[in-house]
């Protein structure tokens, strides 16, 4: 089909797809937004900047785990009035977020606005799945694709920007008068679809939900200096009990969240499989970043901001090369090398120092951004390439909690190591950057162990642009 005629099936639907697709950039944005803003967070509310990756895991993990439940309860009310209401409580959390005085607050208004930025993607997706005619599909999804790429693009530039010319408050309330447009657009526009649901499942939900959480506080309380540690291992035990016993009680359900019937396929057991493992390195990676130039180098805000615009263009660009290398070597080759490249690139940060020229940095983010981009879509590419009919929604839902999981480990585990590698050295000085390069070299460590996971792989080189769309939705 050509572009003009995908232009004639969108336009009646081109309200929906606008709306969808600013849905997507406040997710996307308020994402990597934050990440630049942390320090000054950090002295406004009295802690340490190397304390304050609970701000992150907490948006990240609200996140993963209302992810399961998003598809029934936009069946159960609605597209149209979840829509709406994800974007409320998601202007509502910004707003708590801008007013918090101290770090609890701010970590509990994250979680509410992760409720709502947890149902915003989800639900506009399933929107146009049911919307749009299939034939018009793909070209819908990239239309609302594109903002997703552009708010990692801009979001850590403007969250420096803001911090450095306002304060960190801003990078919450310009979210508000996008909320109040977004809410009056959606009960125009929306459309109020439902669908005949079943029965969920609560008690697998409940084990599901509580495995997530308990295994992500417990990893970020322990970077801590906390004296109750023997609570924190009991709650990291009692986690990976519940996530064990939701996988024995998902063999035996008859309708589960995730049945266990998508891990018979190879692919997407080691794509989902690679996928955590993969990124419990590289998702600290936007976290520490900013740290480093910030904490450690001296950077002000606005310029470790915008040190992160080559990450993305790079990512940006090597998505393009993932077919045509998929095609000729394989997965298996391409995700094993790369993933030790990866790992490598992400080690070499801890020769970042004091003084390099401004070239070397940028060359340096921007070879990362390239190959951890590259990483991402292969991986999601590879878990839900042979997944057909209702085993592509489940698996996708599946593959999007466990990306979202990830992250809220990754920066937990990346905030641990580098308090425990710290030991309460103040800011600047070479203790603190000696902290900063043995965080970065086991975070890379751990991205390039999870190449054995990948060589595990046969071969397999099918690879569509319908697959590659829908990972990088995921």
């Amino acid at each position: 089909m050509s572009r003009a005629d995908d232009a004639t099936l969108l336009r009646p639907f081109r309200p929906m797809l606008w709306l969808v697709a600013a849905a997507v950039f406040m997710q996307m944005l308020d994402t990597t937004i934050v990440n630049t803003a942390l320090p000054a967070m950090a002295a406004d509310l009295g802690q340490s900047p190397l304390r304050m990756q609970s701000v992150v895991v907490a948006y990240a993990l609200t996140v993963a785990m209302l992810i399961p439940s998003s598809g029934w309860l936009a069946d159960r009310i609605g597209t149209r009035r979840l829509f709406v209401a994800a974007i409320l409580l998601f202007s509502a959390g910004s707003l708590a977020c801008a007013a918090s005085r101290s770090l609890d607050a701010l970590v509990a208004a994250r979680v509410l606005q992760g409720i709502g930025g947890a149902m915003l993607l989800p639900v506009g997706r399933l929107a146009v799945l049911r919307a749009v005619p299939r034939s018009a599909f793909l070209a819908a999804m990239t239309f609302v694709t594109v903002p997703g790429l552009v708010g990692p693009l801009i979001g850590p530039a403007l969250g420096g920007w803001l911090t450095d010319v306002a304060s960190w408050h801003w990078i919450f309330l310009i979210n508000l008068p996008l909320g109040v447009v977004g809410g009056i657009a959606a009960l125009k526009w929306m459309p109020d679809l439902r669908a005949p649901v079943s029965r969920f499942d609560g008690a697998g939900y409940a084990l599901l939900a509580f495995g997530m959480i308990a295994v992500s506080l417990s990893v970020d309380a322990l970077s801590g200096h906390s004296p109750r540690r023997a609570a924190l291992v009991v709650l990291l035990v009692a986690g990976l009990v519940a996530l064990v016993a939701y996988w024995l009680h998902a063999a035996r359900a008859p309708a589960p969240l995730f049945p266990l019937t998508l891990f018979r396929t190879r692919t997407f057991s080691i794509g989902l499989l690679g996928n955590l493992f993969a990124r419990l390195g590289s998702s600290g990676m936007p976290y520490m970043i900013p740290l480093l130039l910030q904490v450690a180098l001296g950077f002000p805000a606005t310029q470790a901001g915008l040190m992160m615009v080559p990450v993305a263009i790079a990512g940006m660009f090597s998505k393009r090369i993932v077919v045509p290398l998929v095609q000729r070597f394989g997965y298996r080759n391409v995700l094993v090398v790369n993933t030790v490249l990866t790992g490598l690139t992400m080690a070499s940060f801890a020769l970042v120092e004091a003084g390099q020229p401004l070239w070397l940095h940028l060359l340096q983010f921007a070879v990362f951004g390239a190959v951890n981009s590259l990483q991402f879509t292969a991986m999601n590419t590879l878990a839900l390439r042979d997944l057909d009919g209702s085993e592509a929604s489940a698996g996708n839902s599946l593959l999007s909690m466990v990306m979202m999981l990830a992250m809220s480990l990754g920066v937990a585990t990346a905030g641990g190591l580098l308090g425990a590698f710290s030991g309460g050295e103040p800011a600047g000085t070479a203790p603190m950057l000696s902290a900063f390069r043995w965080t970065f070299v086991c975070i890379g460590a751990l991205t390039l162990a999870s190449a054995a996971i990948f060589a595990q792989l046969g071969r397999t080189r099918r690879i569509s642009e319908r697959v590659v769309d829908t990972a990088d939705q995921a």
